[in-house]
């Protein structure tokens, strides 16, 4: 059911409204306001991160329409001339006690197993490669044709900040992340309702077949999707949930201040050359997140990522915090 406690969405469908904005810093073109209002954020049904289920409160404020794309960024970085984190080495002062395997330029890649594997070392499907960076997302020979609307790929949390701030813009909280995407419902397991699928048709580009070895894809692979092949939310907007996590704001306790243990795994990522680096909160699951294994393709779903991993499921989108009558 729709939220009780927001206001009226803006249009009779319950999209955000569109702005035409005007070129340049905190440009609001390819973005959906979302009004102010309350909702119920987290989940006690799940995993024991999520919890517990409680009323939260978030002020208007503009989101981008879809992940940041490849298109997108690569603007930022021909304006710019950014490198991001996994086109640089990292600094072996930094991990004095790691593999120096590590300490070249890449990031972390997802490959299929041969077989059945036993769920419980995300090691056997992840490797640190060499050269994977946004440019080429599985490693040297690899490269975008054809993915311009593809959201952009192993990018780092810095990463995420330097492109934002250029655009002008903020990389959202948790809870404005989450009000978004659950579209102006309350409480419901999905951004879409309470069942994984609507008529039998999907959602979301979540993993299809049997993880982590066999994809039901024309490739065999899993991978991204075009930025709105799956149907937009009550907000009109896409791939909230599914195709790649994507960066939050907020950080995620670590240390004594960590939440519980999750009782079973995530499509997550190997860890990061040092173990006690900070995280941020990431949300909205990943085209490799399976119901057997990851059940984090819901707005409620979170976890932490080291602010230096890069991985190629990982992206972002921004927001703009402002009166939409303010003339932005």
């Amino acid at each position: 059911m729709l939220d009780p406690c927001a206001p009226p969405a803006p249009a009779a469908a319950g999209r955000g409204e569109r702005t035409k904005g005007t070129e340049g810093a905190r440009d609001t073109k390819d973005m959906v306001w979302i009004p102010a209002g309350r909702f119920l954020m987290g989940s006690d049904a799940f995993y024991p991160e999520e919890r517990p289920e409680r009323e939260a409160r978030v002020e208007g404020f503009f989101i981008d329409t879809t992940p940041v794309t490849v298109a997108a960024f690569r603007r930022f970085v021909k304006a710019t001339g950014h490198t991001t984190m996994a086109e640089r080495a990292p600094d072996p002062a930094a991990y004095p006690d790691a593999d120096p395997a590590l300490l070249v330029p890449g990031s972390l890649v997802f490959t299929p197993t041969p077989g059945p594997v036993a769920l419980d070392d995300f090691r056997q499907w992840w490797r640190y490669q060499p050269g994977a960076n946004w440019r080429h997302t599985e490693g040297p020979g690899s490269t975008l044709h054809g993915r311009e609307r593809h959201p952009v790929t192993h990018i780092a949390y810095s990463d995420a900040r330097a492109y934002a701030a250029w655009a002008g813009k903020q990389l959202p909280t948790e809870a404005e992340w989450e009000y978004a995407a659950r579209g102006g419902l309350r409480g419901a397991t999905y951004a879409w309702g309470d069942e994984p699928t609507v008529g039998g048709r999907r959602m979301a580009n979540t993993f299809q077949g049997r993880f982590p070895w066999q994809a039901d894809t024309r490739s065999g692979r899993p991978g991204t999707t075009p930025a709105g092949s799956y149907p937009p939310n009550g907000y009109g907007l896409l791939d909230m949930i599914g195709n790649v996590w994507e960066w939050t704001a907020d950080p995620y306790p670590t240390g004594q201040d960590a939440p519980p243990a999750p009782v079973s795994g995530c499509c997550g990522t190997a860890e990061s050359p040092a173990d006690a680096l900070a995280q941020r909160v990431i949300k909205g699951g990943s085209h490799l997140c399976a119901p057997e294994y990851c059940l984090r393709y819901r707005p409620a779903a979170r976890q932490g990522e080291s602010e230096d991993t890069s991985t190629c499921h990982l992206g972002f989108r921004c927001v703009v915090r402002t009166d939409p009558d303010a003339g932005v």
